[in-house]
């Protein structure tokens, strides 16, 4: 049995091949490596991949005992610490299991390197959901999660191009990129840059009866846009709002996607986890150092 985890922003999810839970990120500090029972004898798990933070340390699927500083650079930055996703990525590495560590997409990854204009471009887990959309609809697509954060993604011929990430165009509901008041507030001292960030979604910003459209035509406009390099590429949705915003994604991009839900990440982790302990192969270009 394998199993994937996703460390997402306001959830951990767990999947394997026959169910899937989630425990908020407060919850997860109390993670026990048996907690994995609800899913499995954990005697019965071959391999895990498991993903943490912003991924950025790491460019290749790496075997958790090689992975220093759990695969990040620093835990500042854009986002919240709370402890969950440490306390479960330090279960996985203590539990002698065989587990993989999923990078970020940065500017270290193997990438359009003009996408290294920016620093970080996603997080693990988006490789999750895009490695089971291209099982799915094959190697050339787009894929944007939209939750709390939006994130867009470009494969081409099987092999990742590059993504924005939240803090660069799209928002989400809860974060995205910085404005000018926002600018403002960070050189007046009332924020951090971070504090920033975690108040930038469409949730704070505007009213309630235009949020869900504006989240619809941010999305849309990342994935046309994403669409200049690639014209054939499908394009999919996936997170917690792509059911909420597909139709009029759709109806804005004039064509027919496709819609996952929450689970993409951590369905498509343990899938990967599978690939890489079976055929010891990297996914989507990404290369595996076990």
């Amino acid at each position: 049995m394998y199993i994937g985890i996703d460390h997402g922003t306001t959830a951990i999810r767990f999947a394997c091949e026959t169910g899937h839970f989630k425990i908020s990120r407060e919850d997860a500090r109390e993670f026990k490596f048996s907690d994995l029972e609800r899913l499995c004898p954990v005697d019965e798990i071959d391999g895990i991949s498991v993903c943490y933070s912003m991924g950025d340390g790491i460019s290749a699927i790496t075997s958790i005992g090689k992975v220093e500083n759990r695969g990040v650079v620093s835990r500042e930055g854009a986002g919240e610490h709370i402890g969950g996703g440490t306390r479960v990525y330090d279960e996985v590495a203590g539990s002698g299991v065989p587990a993989v560590v999923i990078p970020g997409i940065h500017r270290g990854s193997p990438t359009d390197p003009r996408f290294k204009a920016y620093s970080h471009q996603t997080s693990p887990e988006k490789i999750g959901i895009a490695y089971q959309v291209f099982l799915d609809h094959g190697g050339d697509f787009v894929v944007a999660d939209v939750s709390s954060n939006t994130v867009t993604m470009l494969v081409s011929g099987g092999k990742i191009v590059g993504a924005f990430d939240a803090c660069i165009f799209s928002p989400g509901t809860k974060h995205g990129a910085l404005d000018v008041d926002a600018i403002r507030k960070i050189d007046n001292g009332e924020w951090s840059a971070n504090e920033a960030f975690l108040h930038a979604g469409v949730g704070e910003s505007l009213p309630a009866d235009v949020r869900k459209s504006a989240l619809a035509m941010f999305t849309a406009m990342e994935c046309a846009s994403m669409k200049l390099l690639n014209r054939d590429a499908k394009v999919a949705l996936a997170g917690s709002m792509a059911p909420a915003i597909a139709a009029e994604v759709e109806a804005l991009l004039q064509e027919k996607i496709f819609v996952y839900d929450e689970w993409c990440a951590s369905i498509g982790l343990w899938k990967i986890a599978k690939e890489v302990f079976e055929r010891k192969e990297g996914v989507l270009g990404l290369e595996l150092d076990l």
